[in-house]
């Protein structure tokens, strides 16, 4: 009996072994990263090309963490723990803000970086100074996204909620005047700054710090470690910097080029 309980021991053991590596993206020969594909800056699908700072660290991860081919799939923020649960992708790197709740649906690596909500509005408006300005504006609340929350909730400001899909269509109402603002991370609104160049403007008035973590499946934990052995690599070797003043730089977005201080994956 002792030898067959120890046989089980030792088989249990094997399965949950295999079962870890090969749910692990290190070492995975291929990775399939969710990017976003309508954020231009961050990640952006043209002529069936991303492009964007998402995409340079996904592929600068995926490099280091052994694979030698990756494949994007665009997904909205509503998309990425359902894409991560159902492992329809290893790694979700698409601005993704670290929260306590998502914690507890997903495991995170980094933050990758720390970015600052602000607030964008067209090129004409004088009026929005600050967060507190947007008090009677009408204000996206883009699919997925806690953004708006942090103006109506957590700041108390009364703004009034417009509801739309995704980010590029909150650009699209805001440039067409069916709302007033758009509020969320601005290194995600720098983004679209300089794509629609003199329709809209940033307002350059930080009110929160929004860490971007890389969104890996909630059983990976050394995964997570490798991917930010990862991401210090990209900061200390200076391709961060580079790739940060690339896709930023013209907006006038002040960067952040060190590393930035983990959450830590357990």
């Amino acid at each position: 009996m002792k030898r067959i309980f120890l046989a089980l021991i030792l088989l249990s053991g094997a399965t949950a072994c295999a079962t870890d590596g090969h749910g692990s993206v290190e070492g995975k020969h291929t990775l399939v990263i969710g990017v976003k594909a309508d954020q231009p800056g961050l990640g952006l699908r043209r002529d069936g090309r991303f492009t964007g700072f998402d995409i340079d660290v996904a592929d600068y991860i995926a490099r280091k963490l052994g694979a030698s081919k990756v494949e994007f799939v665009g997904l909205t923020s509503a998309d990425r723990e359902r894409f991560l649960d159902e492992r329809r992708v290893d790694l979700v790197v698409a601005s993704y803000s670290i929260t306590p709740l998502r914690k507890t649906l997903v495991r995170f690596a980094g933050p990758y970086y720390v970015a600052h909500q602000d607030t964008l509005v067209r090129s004409g408006e004088n009026g929005v100074r600050g967060v507190r300005d947007l008090k009677g504006r009408r204000l996206c609340a883009a699919k997925g996204s806690n953004s708006s929350l942090r103006v109506t909730e957590e700041r108390e400001v009364k703004a009034v909620p417009v509801e739309a899909a995704s980010y590029s269509q909150c650009i699209d109402k805001l440039v067409s005047g069916q709302l007033d603002a758009v509020s969320t991370d601005d290194i995600i609104l720098a983004g679209f700054a300089t794509d629609r160049a003199g329709k809209v403007k940033l307002v350059n008035a930080p009110f929160t710090d929004e860490k971007m973590g890389i969104g890996l499946n909630k059983d990976d934990i050394g995964g997570c470690e490798a991917v930010n052995r990862a991401i210090t690599s990209m900061y200390q070797d200076g391709t961060a910097a580079q790739a940060l003043t690339r896709w930023f730089g013209k907006a006038g977005l002040k960067i952040t080029t060190t590393v930035p201080q983990f959450e830590g994956c357990h």
